[in-house]
């Protein structure tokens, strides 16, 4: 009985294992492109969902209130960037998102208010909004309003959103 030569198994050997190898390292690659276009679809459906809610607000409201021209029958929040960087990290699109989704169902008392009371409203809007913390995926934000405008039955306010930090 003839013993076969081993050196030709080991080449055969080397070239399984980097065949293998780059099945891996491909199947990798290929997981990562997918799971980065997952994640921007998550985001936009996200967004769109935001949407979706703020739309149903403002039809029903619009409905409510078609005959009037004097109350707030929309309202738009805004999130501002920070001037000054506290953080070389900028603000997760997602959590703005979700702090600006808290903060219109706090503001949806304002809906069908008169226009001209917005001096008192705001007022109060900003001593209720101004420094309040919201908890978003177990850490707290601090949202600041700097600027708020009525017109055409639109109330606009800007707001800027940081982490809170305990003193």
């Amino acid at each position: 009985m003839r013993v076969p030569p081993f050196h030709r198994f080991r080449q055969f050997s080397q070239i399984s294992a980097i065949f293998v190898l780059g099945m891996v390292v491909g199947s990798v690659v290929y997981n990562a492109i997918f799971h980065m276009g997952y994640n921007m679809l998550w985001l936009h459906n996200q967004d769109l969902r935001v949407q979706i809610e703020q739309y149903q607000k403002d039809i029903k409201t619009l409905k409510k209130y078609n005959n009037t021209s004097t109350v707030i029958r929309e309202i738009k929040i805004r999130a501002e960037e920070n001037k000054i960087k506290e953080s070389t990290s900028a603000m997760d699109p997602v959590i703005a998102k979700e702090i600006i989704s808290e903060m219109g169902t706090d503001l949806e008392p304002m809906r069908g208010r008169s226009m001209f009371d917005i001096d008192t409203d705001g007022k109060l809007a900003r001593l209720l909004l101004n420094d309040k913390i919201y908890m978003v995926r177990e850490k707290e934000y601090a949202v600041r309003i700097r600027t708020m405008l009525v017109m055409e039955g639109v109330l606009q306010i800007w707001v800027e959103i940081h982490p809170y930090r305990r003193n």
